[in-house]
């Protein structure tokens, strides 16, 4: 730096050697030695009085064999200021604090430096640990739904079995291709929409079979594939919670369903009679509303708007999802 801002002007080797490479030598030192030794070992564990003691004796020792240095080893420019400015020193509380800052400023820079490392590393770390208590939770609520939605429907086929042993056949042979797309396809982060579509059809229909003539079902889906991601079995538990109270055996019913797509949203809207339960009874009491609640906050954060509500004496389920 003194050879490049000082270009064409005349230049002392001496000078430069009193005055720059040896403080850098000495300054290198004070910020190597706390970088790699002294932040670790006594600033982070809060040994402050060890860790300014150190330094402070550091500092002084480089301040006396700077001095020592230039006054044994630099006599002539020691002579060329005296002849210069009349004095042998400058005042020696000016050159003291001059000569503390020059080792105050890669002390701090160390410091500055290691604390912005640990602080980097320990973010990476916490979103480490965030993402993976994100992770288990997640797969926490895919193996609850999984057996939740294996039993429910296997309730469904036992009530079939006395009434119409043909129809439990095809129920077992349905839910056989559902649980196969369960097992082995939606282990994964984000699955193709048409695909959860194609079983969500699959599992209305399979529903179908167990609802008197007087329950009426329509569903409208996407036709066209958009390529669009999503995570899996999010609308299946909307689509249970319908059949398993907006359906009346004595009186009809009906159950609709939408879902629309423009660009990267998804908007499904589900709607049945709204048939509460007494409040003895538990049958079919389960985890889905609060399961896609939890799954939303963890996958969707500030991208997803889920609300139910009651209009006309329907219930209506509406999720809209932002994809990406």
């Amino acid at each position: 730096m003194p050879y490049l801002l000082s270009y064409g002007q005349e230049q002392e080797i001496d000078r430069i050697k009193a005055h720059f490479w040896i403080p850098l030598f000495f300054s290198a030192i004070v910020f190597y030695f706390n970088y790699f030794v002294l932040v670790d070992r006594y600033l982070f564990p809060k040994k402050m009085l060890q860790f300014i003691i150190i330094n402070l004796a550091f500092i002084a020792l480089f301040l006396y064999l700077k001095e020592y240095i230039e006054d044994h080893y630099f006599q002539e420019l020691v002579k060329k200021r005296i002849e210069n400015t009349g004095r042998t020193e400058p005042p020696f509380r000016m050159a003291l604090y001059i000569q503390i800052l020059t080792y105050m400023a890669p002390l701090f820079f160390a410091i500055a430096l290691k604390s912005t490392q640990r602080w980097v590393k320990t973010e990476a770390e916490r979103k480490e640990a965030a993402n993976f208590k994100l992770k288990s939770e997640l797969q926490h609520l895919h193996y609850q739904l999984q057996p939740h939605f294996f039993f429910n429907s296997l309730n469904n086929i036992y009530a079939m079995v006395d009434i119409s042993p043909d129809q439990a056949k095809t129920s077992i042979h349905s839910l056989s291709k559902l649980m196969r797309y369960m097992l082995y396809e939606t282990n994964v982060e984000s699955i193709l929409l048409s695909k959860e579509i194609d079983f969500m059809k699959k599992y209305i229909e399979l529903m179908k079979l167990r609802v008197s003539d007087k329950t009426t079902i329509s569903y409208n889906f996407p036709v066209e594939e958009k390529g669009i991601k999503i995570a899996p079995l999010l609308f299946i538990s909307l689509i249970e919670n319908a059949f398993k109270h907006g359906v009346s055996a004595s009186k009809a019913s009906s159950i609709k369903i939408n879902m629309t797509c423009h660009e990267k949203t998804v908007l499904f809207t589900i709607e049945n009679d709204n048939l509460p339960k007494k409040t003895d009874d538990k049958s079919g009491s389960g985890i889905g509303l609060p399961n896609i609640i939890k799954r939303l906050e963890l996958l969707y954060p500030n991208k997803n708007n889920f609300k139910t509500f009651v209009k006309d004496s329907r219930f209506v389920a509406q999720l809209e999802i932002e994809t990406n």
